[in-house]
């Protein structure tokens, strides 16, 4: 398979029907240079083994996300309900994930304020991001905190601008907090290029798929085949010096043309082929 000019990487959300074992096994033979490791997707019991099959088949590992992955509560995952316990599952995560994804961001989002208090939201987020990032550094880690569509909003995130994430990330005056860019959550923003320059080196994994309108909370398509303008969001993402893999993570459910229920290597060599043609345009 040829080879492509950048680092092509695959969240194991795209590929939810497979196992973790079978993305291993699947996605180097596709292409696939670098996995987005979904926590839920491992097996407690060989944990470390599935961590350490993911080099011995000759794949990066791009990013981490978290089975608990928001400070407050969410509809993705709504339980359990306590920050302190929120935190201390996402503090788990680093703590046993780590020593097998170093230097990796382990991403987060804010999660949904009880009360639609966003701007308490983002002072509270700062304030956990900043201690677990201690946490973080001791184990060799990074994280990178996620805004979400406006379709999220007070659902899964109370924030959906590169800028609001960048003033929570500045907050915690941390080195190993960054962003996690996510291309169909934020393509809508206003002022976006300048919000991308501002986050610089600050960008730690970015992620991207393509948009129509939503037709239920997770209906994302193969990148090319919807509206984002990915030749142009990547150009600028280049300009920032931005070196590190391109994920492709798409969800797709309860909807009746679900790439799920596709042929899912198909759907990654279809993703494959979209991010190179975007790559192309953009340079």
């Amino acid at each position: 398979m040829t080879s492509l000019p950048f680092t092509f990487g695959i969240s194991e959300f795209t590929t939810m029907p497979w196992s973790f074992d079978e993305d291993i096994e699947r996605y180097a033979h596709l292409g696939v240079d670098a996995i987005e490791v979904v926590e839920a997707k491992l097996d407690d019991m060989r944990f470390a083994d599935q961590m350490q099959s993911i080099s011995t088949a000759g794949l990066a590992i791009s990013g981490v996300q978290p089975r608990v992955r928001t400070f407050f509560d969410s509809r993705m995952m709504p339980d359990p309900k306590p920050l302190d316990e929120r935190v201390a599952c996402l503090r788990q995560s680093i703590e046993r994930l780590g020593r097998y994804a170093p230097g990796v961001p382990f991403i987060t989002n804010t999660g949904a304020h009880p009360k639609g208090d966003m701007a308490e939201a983002m002072r509270v987020v700062s304030r956990e991001l900043k201690e677990l990032a201690k946490v973080a550094v001791d184990h060799g880690v990074t994280l990178a905190l996620e805004p979400l569509n406006p379709t999220s909003v007070n659902v899964e995130s109370a924030i959906w601008t590169v800028d609001q994430a960048l003033d929570v990330i500045e907050a915690t005056g941390s080195d190993a907090v960054g962003l996690c860019l996510d291309y169909w959550n934020i393509w809508q923003n206003d002022d976006l290029a300048a919000a991308i320059a501002r986050a610089g080196d600050r960008i730690f994994t970015v992620q991207a798929s393509d948009w129509r309108t939503p037709r239920s909370f997770a209906d994302r398509i193969v990148p090319g085949d919807g509206a984002i303008p990915l030749a142009d969001l990547i150009a600028t993402t280049r300009a920032t010096g931005y070196a590190k893999p391109w994920v492709v993570e798409i969800f797709s459910n309860d909807v009746a043309d679900s790439l799920y229920e596709d042929d899912l290597e198909m759907v990654i060599k279809r993703c494959r082929d979209g991010m190179a043609a975007a790559w192309g345009e953009s340079a």
